[in-house]
């Protein structure tokens, strides 16, 4: 049988079996989650261990070898030059291709084992500490990407290049929102000063998937979401009634009925007039019970926050938000690494060791998956002066850590290995793409089947790569 699989029929054909009374999760993953060769059918994959992500990108790559992965052979080699052999003539930043040397460079910061699970984390993280038997760190983390922009592109969207879904939007379309009222993905950004890297609204856009799943990033102040309060002479009455005309109108059109431009600037604006309503709830903090915020640190009850964030995060997913995207900049230490990183982590440490002990409280931890990462790592010798102890580092996209939790993966585990230097994967590594493959499969969804027709072909988060990592799941 001949079928178009092109997104306007695509959408014709969706909206109209919506229409018909089959309920909206049940039509998103029949429609959405399909395999090339296979039959449309509805119901996850598997059995889903995790209904919800929080996303704590770190932009700008924490370094760790000063938080995560100690190296004590760095120690006794200070100052001498990164080995030929470990280097392998691997590719260079131009922020260190032309120094005269690469000195390796031990960290500043002092390692403790902690917990039943022995995990090994810097003394800038003590509160991280705390819950270190609920985290699953994965030390073998690797990417292609070599600069910011390429970096976080290919975390957040499974391509170093621009013009791919983010997962959130992914996840949105594949499993929709618990929560009529609220959106499916909702986005957060702190941190960061004048000369950081930027953060483009398409890491949380949709690309050619339909518009309506992209992340609605929440901001600092009286109007968290932009254009959300009714223009001036507009009463709430009057907003809905022209919503409905506007419905009234593509329902009398087929041609718009069949735009899903169209479709999905309705459904904006239907869930705009909704949320005028229930986001005031959201970032209303006298209901919470004041050891709950200060909990999560001095700053909770600053807007804008990466520590007011991780709760009104948590308040999201507790209100059905699928995925929240949580960005704090700032951590792009080519220089002046030791106090800056000082600084980093005492603006997140505790807000995301909080916001852990949080869902388990709250019973949430073990169907919410809570991911932190950068976009690379960075490299064991140093940019800058080494004598001044003032140094940085460079990037490095050979190795890094991230840590995930709850939501279905090992409690209490480390997996992978680095070598002495941390510089080269020696052990079980994770590719961004297997890493993506992985978060999927919590949610109950094959990576290889969760597809988008475009330009003539199916795409996928994960591409043509991607395998589960087993190891790391409960």
């Amino acid at each position: 049988m001949s079928m178009d699989f092109s997104p306007m029929s695509h959408e014709l054909a969706r909206r109209t079996f919506l229409r018909g009374g089959v309920s909206l999760g049940a039509a998103a993953l029949t429609t959405l989650l399909r395999a090339e060769d296979e039959p449309q059918t509805a119901g996850l994959h598997f059995p889903a261990k995790a209904k919800r992500v929080i996303f704590l990108h770190q932009s700008g790559a924490p370094s760790q070898l000063d938080l995560f992965d100690p190296k004590p052979e760095l120690t006794r080699r200070r100052g001498e030059e990164l080995p030929p052999s470990i280097r392998k003539g691997q590719r260079l930043t131009s922020m260190t291709s032309d120094q005269a040397t690469l000195p390796l460079t031990p960290s500043l910061f002092s390692f403790r084992k902690h917990g039943r699970s022995g995990a090994s984390l810097s003394e800038l993280l003590p509160h991280t500490a705390k819950v270190v038997d609920e985290l699953c760190f994965v030390r073998s983390l690797h990417t292609e990407a070599i600069n910011h922009d390429p970096g976080v592109t290919f975390m957040q969207t499974g391509s170093e290049q621009p013009g791919r879904p983010s997962l959130g939007a992914w996840l949105s379309y594949g499993l929709g929102s618990e929560n009529e009222d609220l959106p499916a993905f909702m986005v957060f950004v702190s941190g960061g000063s004048p000369g950081d890297q930027p953060l483009f609204k398409r890491l949380w856009g949709t690309a050619f998937l339909p518009g309506e799943h992209a992340g609605v990033k929440m901001r600092p102040g009286r109007e968290p979401v932009l254009y959300l309060a009714n223009p001036p002479g507009v009463s709430r009455k009057l907003r809905s009634q022209s919503i409905d005309a506007l419905a009234r109108l593509e329902r009398a059109n087929p041609r718009a009925a069949a735009d899903p431009r169209i479709a999905a600037r309705i459904k904006q604006y239907e869930m705009a007039f909704r949320m005028q309503s229930s986001l005031p709830d959201v970032v209303d903090l006298n209901g919470e019970p004041a050891h709950v915020v200060e909990s999560y640190g001095k700053d909770a009850q600053v807007p804008g926050s990466y520590a007011r964030n991780c709760l009104l995060a948590r308040r999201l997913v507790e209100r059905g938000v699928r995925f929240v995207q949580l960005y704090h900049r700032g951590w792009d230490h080519h220089l002046h690494l030791p106090g800056r990183i000082r600084r980093k982590c005492e603006e997140t440490d505790q807000p995301s060791a909080a916001l852990i002990a949080d869902l388990k409280r709250l019973g949430m931890l073990d169907d919410t998956l809570v991911v932190w990462a950068g976009e690379f790592g960075r490299t064991s010798y140093c940019q800058g002066d080494l004598t001044a102890d003032d140094y940085g580092r460079d990037h490095h996209p050979r190795c890094f850590t991230v840590w995930l939790a709850g939501g279905g993966v090992r409690a209490g585990h480390t997996h992978g290995a680095t070598d002495e230097f941390s510089y080269n994967v020696i052990g079980d590594g994770v590719h961004i793409h297997d890493l993506q493959a992985t978060m999927l499969h919590c949610l109950g969804i094959d990576h290889e089947r969760l597809t988008y027709r475009s330009q003539g072909r199916d795409f996928r988060l994960t591409d043509i790569a991607g395998r589960v990592v087993n190891e790391i799941l409960a």
